[in-house]
């Protein structure tokens, strides 16, 4: 073949810097100076892209400290290619680590790493940025592929495509219908699932009372919006605030299945000897697990390992860190621990194991009581259920602040270490159910001062909580939702509003993205839950006859190439420059073995100025 080779990337968000970002660190050894037009397209600004764009409300924080948030890659990650690092979020920001940066610092910070990473593409390299929509991608199997805009008539042609897509939309599934058409007969509002920052809140009247369905993240940025954003301001100190209303503010009714909020962020650093992990969930199970017939299923097949796992990094700390609120001696537990391993001959004798070696209760690592922190709950009335969660969040603040609970921290470092093992699972299991929903709720809380701030909101009475396994009704008589809890027993709150505080599904079958739907109904493989299959080893999508398509590459939620949390900590092992790295190494080796002509021959260097490489931007339609 001749000609110029044509690289297209779709999503110019963190993913996409990132693909970028290890694109440009293998390209002189991978590719050398052979010529490629690289394309990236996405309606929003390179580095940011959607999410973290610059211009949204400075109220909306990141969910981690600055100093734990870095998109540059260090000794400790597993790379094939050069290590090229970088300054966390604090350090290019010059300021506090411990704080939590605003949104828009996020995006500027992004920004700033997609231009290095664009000003580190080699001169024979000529980028074109099409601020516009992917609407398809089509084309031969062995061929050159085409990449539909929606902003021209012609498609981008593409030796190679690589998705990079970031949390998208999705459109509404049957029950959300429902409950839209009921607020449409009604004269009612309802906000589906969505980003918060991009939907219309206008509508949610001042004093009124208005439904939440979902306590995570979504809620927090809801409730800021609702509060903050609409005048409302805080007095008295940081860790006392005192909520002083605008007026403007509705009255927030929150509940979820759980009726709490996800645990605060921990307060303090993990110190000393760390648990070894992994230990019972590292490459050698997900081997065993790999080698058996037919599809996993992860609470039977999956969850008694990764307990196993998170038992053992809290009761290493445990041991290790406050030997005193223990009996006999670590390595006597550890043996045991081992032996009571799912299959192993001790697996009766755990709950007596544990019972002997850790006297109190509280001590003792609890999966179930963590997952149903308020599991048959019942209280008078409804001010009563607003007292057990106002000291319900006030105890999970101290804890999470108070070193003395350290095996928490531990268990938040063996949550990421079994992150990191279950991608390699790729389509053989489903995590976005029960699984994600746990560890988002165990190891990705809002910061400590967001907790201060909703106990005082409930102060306030501007927030009221609704309790555990909450339920929404229609009611269809009266026009009007209807929300209940077993807690409460007989209570009723009634709203003329509800509000889904979640983001949707990442499904390749629900989603919004015509591109990704286009992709499903060419032949690509989804796993049970909806997520896009793609190969663990490098991400190539895999299609439903099990071969990897030699064109396409996909990372990011949307896929089962997906990371624990939104950005990697500082010398962690950082999952998603793994496959960020892989990724382009493999897109790189492909457009080399298929270059359109062959390399330049060697040239004797001579002084001369070096070219300048291209950017060439071009503005589509906002969508």
């Amino acid at each position: 073949m001749s000609g110029t080779a044509s690289l297209v990337i779709v999503g110019a968000g963190p993913r996409g810097t990132g693909f970028l970002e290890r694109l440009a660190a293998a390209l002189p050894e991978l590719y050398g100076d052979r010529p490629l037009d690289l394309h990236l397209v996405d309606p929003y600004p390179p580095g940011p892209g959607r999410i973290w764009r610059t211009a949204q409300s400075p109220l909306l924080w990141m969910n981690s400290m600055a100093e734990d948030v870095t998109v540059f890659t260090d000794d400790t990650v597993r790379l094939e290619g050069p290590v090229r690092p970088g300054p966390t979020l604090a350090a290019w920001s010059g300021t506090d680590g411990r704080r939590f940066a605003p949104r828009p610092e996020q995006g500027a910070y992004l920004r700033w790493a997609y231009e290095r990473a664009r000003d580190a593409l080699p001169a024979t390299v000529t980028l074109h940025e099409h601020r516009t929509t992917a609407l398809r991608v089509d084309g031969p199997r062995e061929g050159r592929q085409r990449v539909w805009l929606a902003d021209r008539a012609a498609p981008l042609p593409a030796d190679l495509v690589v998705l990079t897509l970031g949390h998208l939309d999705a459109e509404p599934d049957a029950e959300q219908r429902e409950l839209a058409g009921f607020a449409e007969r009604h004269g009612l509002v309802h906000v589906p699932p969505g980003h918060t920052a991009d939907l219309d809140l206008s509508a949610l009247p001042a004093g009124e009372p208005v439904l939440v369905r979902g306590f995570g993240l979504a809620f927090v940025d809801l409730m800021v919006l609702l509060t903050e954003g609409r005048g409302g301001r805080y007095e008295g100190t940081a860790d006392a605030p005192v909520y002083v209303p605008s007026g403007k503010e509705p009255v927030l009714y929150v509940g979820s299945r759980r009726g709490v909020p996800y645990h605060s962020k921990l307060g303090y650093a993990l110190d000393g000897e760390r648990p070894p992990l992994p230990r019972f969930f590292g490459p050698d199970r997900v081997a065993a697990l790999l080698g058996r017939d037919g599809p996993l299923d992860f609470r039977r097949d999956v969850w008694p390992h990764v307990s196993h796992e998170l038992g053992w990094a809290h009761y290493h700390r445990l041991f290790t860190a406050h030997p005193e609120r223990t009996t006999g001696d670590w390595a006597g537990f550890a043996a045991a621990w081992a032996a009571a391993a799912p299959g192993g001959p001790g697996a009766h004798d755990l709950a007596g194991l544990v019972a002997a070696a850790v006297p109190d209760p509280a001590d003792r690592f609890d999966p179930d009581a963590l997952d149903h922190p308020l599991d048959g709950l019942r209280v008078p009335d409804a001010d009563a259920l607003q007292d057990v969660l106002r000291d319900y969040v006030t105890a999970d603040l101290r804890r999470r602040h108070d070193p003395a609970h350290s095996p928490d921290a531990a268990v938040f470092a063996a949550v990421l270490s079994v992150y990191g093992q279950l991608v390699r699972l790729g389509d053989r299991i489903d995590t976005d159910g029960w699984w994600h929903g746990f560890f988002s709720y165990l190891a990705s809380g809002p910061p400590g001062p967001r907790l201060r701030r909703l106990l005082a909101l409930s102060e306030a009475g501007t927030v009221r909580f609704l309790g555990p396994r909450l339920t929404v009704e229609a009611d269809e008589r009266h026009g009007v939702f209807r929300a209940s809890s077993p807690a409460v027993p007989g209570a009723v709150t009634e709203a003329r509003a509800l509000v889904e505080a979640r983001l949707p599904a990442p499904t390749v079958t629900g989603t919004a993205s015509p591109l990704l739907r286009g992709l499903y109904e060419d032949g690509a493989r989804a796993t049970p839950g909806g997520l896009l299959a793609v190969d663990p080893a490098d991400g190539r999508i895999l299609q439903r006859d099990g071969r990897p398509h030699p064109r396409r590459i996909a990372l990011g939620p949307h896929t089962t190439a997906r990371a624990g949390g939104g950005f990697t900590r500082p010398r962690t092992g950082g999952l998603a420059f793994a496959q960020n790295d892989a990724a382009a190494r493999a897109a790189l080796a492909f457009l080399r073995d298929h270059a359109r002509r062959p390399a330049a021959p060697a040239r004797t260097l001579v002084p001369v100025p070096a070219p300048q490489r291209r950017t060439e931007e071009h503005h589509g339609p906002h969508q």
